[in-house]
């Protein structure tokens, strides 16, 4: 056997059970690692668990799994990471062209080169002329298609290497050109000024850094993100779908994951989708006179 999930034995041949699966399913990103990272360790748990042994999680050529996520969150985001397994894979393309929603913490007064909190501070302005009123009000200049400027740190490439890693090398990174992207809904949940909490919801390809660091100029002052989290993507929300690290095996995900068109999850396999097994409970986020917290970047 290759484990237990609560008392209940996993199937024989459980490598060839995990390699029929066909679907998607949610998983719980904490702040820290990559979202690839997040993934191999995934991949690395679950062969571990069907037997395998020294599995290589980071090995491309015959993988015994075939797996991908939906969705880069950097590595000071957390919350929602949509994952593919099998044919699941090829239905990831919806996933990072669909509708993601986030909640984020950013800072007046300060910006920093990476736009986010792991940054370090390139410039401060005053920004107690800035109002709660004012700031709804120019909120309603970044909502619907809009032309969004993509961060210079970020997973976007320029001759098949990440702008963020040829930064980092030293090499000058011309921004990439602003291109369009749709904001469905973005509203101001908290405002205690250097602080604020904004709710968006957002289409593929948003980065929630540039919507933060353009709303501090818009304010004639500047802002970074300190914290980034995705509350859903898709039909996956953070509540009800993500599976801790501690579920991360084949019951558990035969359990929460959302077949392909005409694949079938049979008894002997597990029991029919059961999205509040193991899931994350959203963080209740508090700002009020936080001033030293940190933290996104994500495809924000």
């Amino acid at each position: 056997m290759a484990g237990s999930v609560t008392g209940v034995a996993v199937p024989k041949h459980s490598l060839s059970k995990l390699q029929s699966l066909n679907g998607l399913f949610a998983i719980y990103k904490k702040e820290g690692p990559t979202s690839a990272d997040v993934l191999n360790s995934l991949k690395e748990a679950l062969l571990k668990e069907a037997g395998v042994k020294d599995p290589n999680p980071r090995k491309r050529k015959k993988q015994a799994l075939k797996m991908g996520h939906g969705g880069t969150l950097d590595s000071a985001a957390s919350g929602v990471l949509v994952v593919g397994i099998g044919n699941g894979t090829k239905m990831l393309s919806t996933m990072l062209a669909g509708s993601k929603k986030y909640m984020a913490v950013g800072e007046l007064g300060k910006a920093t080169d990476t736009l986010d909190a792991t940054g370090n501070v390139v410039h401060e302005k005053l920004y107690d002329h800035i109002t709660r009123e004012a700031f709804e009000e120019k909120l309603k200049q970044f909502t619907g298609d809009i032309m969004q400027v993509p961060p210079l740190y970020s997973a976007l490439k320029k001759d098949g290497k990440r702008l963020s890693v040829l930064l980092k090398q030293g090499h000058e990174v011309e921004a990439k050109p602003a291109r369009p992207v749709t904001v469905y809904n973005l509203s101001l949940q908290d405002f205690t000024p250097p602080l604020f909490t904004l709710d968006v919801e957002c289409g593929g390809g948003f980065y929630i850094r540039s919507l933060v660091d353009d709303l501090g100029k818009a304010l004639s002052s500047c802002a970074h993100v300190r914290k980034l989290i995705r509350t859903k993507q898709g039909q996956f929300t953070l509540d009800d779908h993500t599976l801790q690290e501690e579920h991360w095996t084949l019951q558990h995900i035969v359990q929460s994951m959302q077949p392909c068109p005409g694949s079938k999850v049979t008894e002997e396999d597990g029991p029919k989708p059961s999205p509040n097994l193991g899931v994350k409970r959203a963080p209740n986020v508090q700002v009020k006179g936080d001033k030293n917290g940190k933290d996104e970047k994500g495809e924000l």
